[in-house]
C-alpha cells in the first residue's frame, strides 16, 4: 500500500478542496435560481469549461481510451462526432436559449422552460419532460458512479462495494451544500486537471516507448490495421459512432451551462475556450490509448490489468510511469472527469423534482429557503437509487452512459434545437418530439434494428413529429411575440 498513500493523499487534498469549494459557494446560495443555476452569473471561462467538464465524464479517461487500446483508431470517429455536434449545439443553441429562458418565464429548467415557451397550462409537458430527465439520468449517475468505483477499487485495492461509496460520498458533498454555483467552480477546477492529464499523459508515454517513430512502428508490429481509420467498421458503424455528437442538442446538465452564463456576449468567447478544452483533451485520450498499444506490447509483464479491463488503460500507465505523487494528481483527473458529470446530474435531477413536481404541483407557494433544502434532499434520494443502480460490479461504463445519452439526445434535441430556431413549433408538436424520441430510443436499443445506435433514429422521427404535429395547428400570438422578441435580443446582443 506505501506505493498507494501519496496517491491517497492527493486524493484527499482534491476531494477536500472541492468540498471546500462547495462550502464557499453555499454562501452565495440564497434562493432556488442560485441553486439551480447560479442566479445566472457565470462569465465565459467558467460557462466554457464546466460545459466541457460536465459533458466529460469517466469516459474520457476511462471508457475511449480503453476502446482505442482494443481497436485502434478506428474507434475514434466517436471523437470526431462529439467535436461537431458540441461546436453546433455552442453555435446554434447556446445563446438562443440563453435569451429564450429569460424571455419565457426566466426558466430554470428544461421542462420549465418548454412548459414556458409552448404556454402548456396541463403541465403534461412539464410532466413527461422532468420523468424523461429523471429515467435517464439516473442511469448516468450510475455510469458514474460505476467509474468512480472502478478507480478507487483499481488504485487502492478497495473491495467494489467500498469503492462504490468511497466515490460517490465527495461529489454528494459539494452538491449537497453549494448546488450550481460549487458545482460549475469546482467543474473549471476539475477541467484543468483534465487537460493536464491528458496533455502529460501521452507525451511522458511516447519518451517511454522511445520516441513518435519507435512507437508507431510498435503498434503497426502488434497490429498494421491499428492505424485504419476503417477497420472492422461499417458505414453503419461509422454513422452510429459520428451520432454521437447529436446527442448535444439535448443534454439537460449541458443546456443548464448555457441558461446559466451571465449574458448572451458571454457565449462567442466561452464557445472558443470550451472547442479548445474539447479538441485538446480528446486528442489527448486518443493519443494515450493509442501510445499505450506500444508501451504495454513492450512491457507485458505489467500489462496483465489491462488485459483484463482494457479500460484501465490511462490508470495503469498514470500508475507505472510517474512519481507517485504526480501520478496521484493524473488519477485525480479520472475523479474530477467522474466527479464533474456526476454532480451536475445529481443537480438535474434534483431541479426537475424540485422545480418540476414539488414547486409545480405540491407547494406552489414554498419558500425559497424550502425549495433550496428539498433540493438538497433531492440530491441525496437521486445519489441513493444510483448508488443501488451501480451495485452490479459487471456493469461497463460505456454501455451505460451510450444509453442515457440516446435518450436525452432524441428525446430533447429536436425539441430544443427546433424551439430555438422556429418561432412555428406548438405545444402538441414539442410533446411529440419528446415522447417519439424517448420510445424510439428504448424500442431501437431493445431490438437493436441493423446494428444502428438509436440516437440516429430518435433524433430523425422526433424531428419529424414536431413538424408534423406542429404544422396541424398554430402557435398562440404570445408565443410568436416572445419568439420573435427573444430572436431580437440575441441578434443584437450575439
Amino acid at each position: 500500500m506505501s506505493a498507494s498513500n501519496p496517491t491517497l493523499i492527493t486524493f484527499v487534498i482534491y476531494i477536500a478542496a472541492m468540498v471546500l469549494i462547495g462550502f464557499m459557494a453555499y454562501r452565495s446560495t440564497n434562493n432556488l435560481s442560485d441553486y439551480i443555476l447560479g442566479g445566472r452569473s457565470l462569465g465565459s471561462v467558467v460557462t466554457a469549461l464546466s460545459a466541457g467538464a460536465s459533458d466529460m465524464s469517466g469516459w474520457l479517461l476511462m471508457g475511449l481510451p480503453g476502446a482505442i487500446y482494443m481497436s485502434g483508431l478506428s474507434e475514434s470517429w466517436i471523437a470526431i462526432g462529439l467535436i461537431v455536434g458540441a461546436y453546433l449545439n455552442w453555435l446554434f443553441v447556446a445563446g438562443r436559449l440563453r435569451v429564450q429562458t429569460e424571455h419565457n418565464g426566466d426558466a430554470l429548467t428544461l421542462p420549465d422552460y418548454f412548459s414556458s415557451r409552448f404556454e402548456d397550462k396541463s403541465g403534461l409537458l412539464r410532466i413527461i419532460s422532468a420523468i424523461v430527465i429523471l429515467v435517464f439520468f439516473t442511469i448516468y449517475c450510475a455510469s458514474g458512479i460505476v467509474a468512480g468505483a472502478r478507480l478507487f477499487e483499481s488504485t487502492f485495492g478497495m473491495p467494489y462495494e467500498t469503492a462504490l461509496w468511497a466515490g460517490a460520498a465527495a461529489t454528494i458533498a459539494y452538491t449537497f451544500v453549494g448546488g450550481f454555483l460549487a458545482v460549475s467552480w469546482t467543474d473549471t477546477v476539475q477541467a484543468t486537471l483534465m487537460i493536464f492529464a491528458l496533455l502529460l499523459t501521452p507525451i511522458i508515454v511516447l519518451l517511454a516507448t522511445g520516441g513518435v517513430d519507435t512507437t508507431f512502428l510498435a503498434i503497426e508490429a502488434q497490429d498494421p490495421s491499428n492505424f485504419d481509420m476503417l477497420k472492422n467498421t461499417t458505414f453503419i458503424g461509422i454513422i452510429s459512432l459520428m451520432g454521437w455528437g447529436l446527442g448535444y442538442f439535448g443534454q439537460p446538465h449541458i443546456l443548464a451551462r448555457f441558461m446559466a452564463a451571465d449574458s448572451v456576449k458571454s457565449i462567442a468567447n466561452a464557445r472558443r475556450i470550451s472547442m479548445t478544452w474539447m479538441i485538446l483533451c480528446l486528442g489527448g485520450t486518443v493519443a494515450v490509448g493509442f501510445f499505450g498499444i506500444a508501451y504495454f506490447s513492450a512491457h507485458p509483464e505489467v500489462a496483465g490489468p489491462v488485459t483484463e479491463n482494457h479500460e484501465r488503460v490511462f490508470i495503469e500507465l498514470a500508475k507505472i510511469l510517474f512519481n507517485p505523487w504526480i501520478a496521484g494528481v493524473l488519477l485525480s483527473a479520472i475523479l474530477a472527469a467522474v466527479m464533474s458529470t456526476l454532480s451536475c446530474q445529481l443537480l438535474v435531477c434534483s431541479s426537475a423534482l424540485t422545480e418540476d413536481f414539488y414547486k409545480a404541483f405540491l407547494r406552489k407557494h414554498a419558500s425559497q429557503a424550502e425549495l433550496v433544502w428539498v433540493g438538497r434532499a433531492m440530491v441525496l434520494v437521486v445519489a441513493l437509487v444510483a448508488i443501488a443502480m451501480a451495485a452490479n460490479p459487471e456493469n461497463r461504463v460505456l454501455g451505460l452512459v451510450s444509453y442515457a445519452w440516446a435518450g436525452f439526445g432524441a428525446a430533447f434535441g429536436p425539441v430544443v434545437l427546433i424551439s430555438v430556431l422556429w418561432k412555428g413549433m406548438t405545444r402538441d408538436g414539442a410533446l411529440a418530439g419528446i415522447i417519439v424520441g424517448a420510445v424510439t430510443v428504448i424500442l431501437w436499443k431493445h431490438f437493436n434494428v441493423l446494428g444502428l445506435y438509436e440516437i440516429i433514429p430518435g433524433f430523425i422521427f422526433a424531428s419529424l413529429a414536431i413538424l408534423l404535429v406542429s404544422k396541424m395547428s398554430a402557435p398562440s400570438a404570445g408565443m410568436v411575440q416572445r419568439f420573435e422578441a427573444a430572436e431580437k435580443d440575441y441578434k443584437l446582443n450575439h
